[in-house]
């Protein structure tokens, strides 16, 4: 996730703490919105813990994505 914060705070020009904030604001967000093993998925991904089955994970979803299996 730092590599993130890194970025964010270099694109916008905000100072590392204000881009952590972003980040998490973001993070959050997108947990509360995304079906759980997703979400599981996307904080392992920016917390270190790789990517795993995120494709497998998104794929099981079907339609919900607007595509179908």
């Amino acid at each position: 996730m730092q590599e993130l914060i890194n970025q964010v705070a270099q694109r916008t020009g905000l100072a590392p703490d204000k881009a952590k904030i972003a980040v998490e604001t973001v993070l959050n967000f997108a947990k509360t919105r995304l079906p759980a093993p997703i979400a599981t998925q996307l904080e392992s991904a920016l917390t270190g813990g790789g990517v795993g089955d995120l494709a497998g994970a998104a794929k099981g979803m079907g339609g919900s994505f607007g595509t179908k299996k």
